[in-house]
């Protein structure tokens, strides 16, 4: 079987599980898995991703779940700088590249492990984040200081999406988390549509400015993505979500250490 298909269902089945920070092994599947440099593996990585987020996306409308004007505003903020950090990106060796992903998984680990570990329920909203919710709407309390939230969580998603090829979940949800007053439900959700509104331009910039991309090898990585991530969403009904946590805390951490080792024996 082709390895761009099996890498690619396991990457989308781990999206579908896990949410939105499950992206961010799609591009060391590809480094490690189909041998491509970093610069090579991001807009690929980034096309899956886009894909399978906007599959979750799709069903949190549904839901009706979704904070879409935040979200656009996001996206608007962070499209442009995706290619700041596509240039970044262009411009660091591999093994510097190689070194800053495995750093940012590590803290995703760590971060998901202690949520894993941490007392059970419904994580309760913080009453002085400066993002509020209107308590009888339950929509956004749209003024300067929202707006200025989001636009800067917009812009550093854009940033990371160019510079390492993922989706930003891993920025979005923590942020969100702490700066507003979203269930994280609807954090989930709304930053699921964000990563693939923030992937799709990420991936346009890449191809305007003549970034190559493998299109055999992304157009099967990202199929079988999709499929993965459809399998994952109907899965993760039947399994512990804390087990879940932990176990991809695990792995991150192991795949963190071996593109961290990689990197620094290519210095």
């Amino acid at each position: 079987m082709n390895i761009s298909i099996v890498l690619g269902a396991l990457v989308g089945a781990i999206l579908g599980l896990t949410g939105a920070g499950g992206g961010i092994l799609a591009v060391p599947a590809l480094v490690f898995g189909m041998h491509l440099t970093m610069q090579q593996a991001a807009p690929v990585a980034l096309m899956a991703v886009a894909i399978g987020a906007a599959i979750g996306a799709i069903e949190g409308l549904r839901r009706g779940v979704v904070r879409y004007k935040a979200a656009v505003v996001m996206a608007v903020s962070g499209v442009p700088i995706t290619y700041l950090g596509q240039i970044v990106a262009k411009n660091l060796s591999q093994p510097i590249l190689l070194i800053c992903f495995s750093t940012v998984m590590i803290v995703v680990a760590i971060r998901m492990m202690m949520q894993a570990r941490s007392a059970g329920g419904i994580p309760l909203t913080d009453p002085f984040a400066p993002g509020k919710i209107h308590p009888d709407t339950g929509k956004f309390v749209w003024n300067a200081t929202t707006a200025s939230v989001l636009v800067g969580i917009g812009m550093l998603t854009g940033f990371m999406t160019g510079l390492l090829g993922v989706g930003g979940g891993f920025v979005i949800v923590p942020m969100l988390k702490k700066f507003t007053q979203v269930s994280m439900q609807g954090i989930v959700a709304t930053s699921l549509l964000v990563i693939a509104l923030v992937g799709a331009g990420g991936v346009a910039t890449a191809l305007i400015h003549g970034i190559h991309v493998p299109v055999h090898q992304a157009a099967l990585f990202t199929l079988a993505t999709a499929i993965g991530m459809l399998v994952g969403r109907k899965a993760i009904h039947h399994i512990n979500a804390k087990t879940v946590q932990q176990i991809f805390s695990v792995v991150l951490l192991c795949v963190a250490a071996g593109l961290m080792v990689k990197g620094i024996l290519n210095f």
